[in-house]
């Protein structure tokens, strides 16, 4: 009798030994995934790519073209005023393989709901001051755009609202359509209220192993929320980081506060190591084509593969269904042998 009610303690011990070990990889998983995003440690700040207050590095590291005010608080891509477009671009090319732009930027205005226009675009692009009509900046670029657009021009789209914030990668032989608000050609995107805030808005942009990520916080909540997260992307080292903006018959005001270059602290195998990265393609792969986003609703990929998050999180709930019927087996057997002492 003893020795059997000494077993049943030795393997609920054992049980709560699992519970403990699930507990502490639980907790590892989730720091792995809130250092997702870096923190902005200054050991790794980039400051030839940097463009922070109160903006010394203008007319050395930095040049601006157009509408573009430099103050001593923000730079002024556009004022809220018609027809105007300005861009700002760092002089330096970044050789960097694994990077991660933070972006405090402001947009707004005087002009009421839907009555303003058109957003910012930030840019790491093979070439700078180039103006054109895609927010202020030259049509099938070479490179990587992320687009802040606060005003609808397809009338049919209204699965999405806005101001929304995408992705598109180029290598210079796609066209921006603007008529449907880049659909054609966006790898991805969300909904973000990020117009006339009375508090801090940010971006975050992170290119590591071939996977982009692009997180906003414009809730005052001091935390990133997911925006964009795809992979299969390739981007060469040498482009440059700029950021521009545009208005037409509608306008406001686009502000960058800041703009923060960190340099991602990763490990690549020889071959990636000995490849010539000024010489990559810019691309996307283990996706469909932008251009098969035409007939697709959303206007985002629909065969994009799991996340981290998602990965994880798979993970954690085979995990908890183990341990939910260990302990309902653990507990089945006590009762088991509470029942068989009734009969010695």
């Amino acid at each position: 009798m003893r020795a059997s009610t000494c077993g049943c303690f030795d393997k609920m011990s054992g049980f709560k030994t699992f519970l403990s070990s699930i507990f502490i990889f639980f907790l590892v998983e989730c720091c792995l995934v809130a250092c997702d995003i870096t923190d902005g440690n200054t050991e790794h700040l980039k400051r030839e790519h940097s463009l922070t207050k109160p903006y010394q590095g203008v007319g050395n590291q930095w040049d601006f073209w157009g509408s573009t005010l430099v103050t001593s608080s923000y730079v002024r891509l556009t004022p809220d005023e018609r027809s105007k477009q300005g861009s700002i671009w760092n002089t330096v090319p970044c050789y960097l393989k694994d990077w991660e732009m933070h972006v405090q930027f402001k947009v707004h205005g005087s002009g009421k709901k839907n009555l303003h226009g058109d957003g910012i675009a930030l840019w790491y692009t093979k070439d700078r001051l180039h103006p054109g009509p895609v927010f202020g900046n030259q049509d099938q670029f070479h490179g990587l755009a992320i687009f802040l657009d606060t005003f609808r021009n397809d009338l049919h789209g209204m699965d999405r609202s806005f101001p929304f914030i995408s992705a598109m990668v180029n290598n210079g032989t796609v066209s921006y359509d603007h008529g449907k608000d880049g659909r054609s050609s966006e790898l991805g995107g969300c909904s973000a209220d990020i117009r006339n805030r009375d508090f801090d808005t940010y971006l975050a942009i992170r290119y590591s192993r071939g996977r982009l990520t692009v997180m906003v916080d414009v809730d005052d909540k001091n935390e990133w929320k997911e925006c964009i997260d795809i992979g299969g992307v390739r981007l060469p080292t040498g482009y440059f980081f700029g950021a521009s903006a545009a208005t037409g018959d509608l306008s406001d005001n686009h502000d960058v506060i800041s703009m923060k270059l960190y340099q991602l602290m990763v490990d690549h195998s020889p071959e990636e190591e000995n490849l010539d990265w000024t010489k990559i393609e810019p691309s996307v792969s283990l996706f469909k084509s932008p251009k098969d986003n035409i007939d697709d609703p959303t206007g985002n990929f629909r065969g994009t593969p799991l996340t981290g998050w998602k990965v994880f999180l798979l993970l954690l709930c085979a995990l908890l269904g183990i341990v939910v019927c260990a302990v309902v087996g653990a507990v089945v057997f006590q009762k088991r042998q509470e029942r068989n002492k009734r009969f010695y």
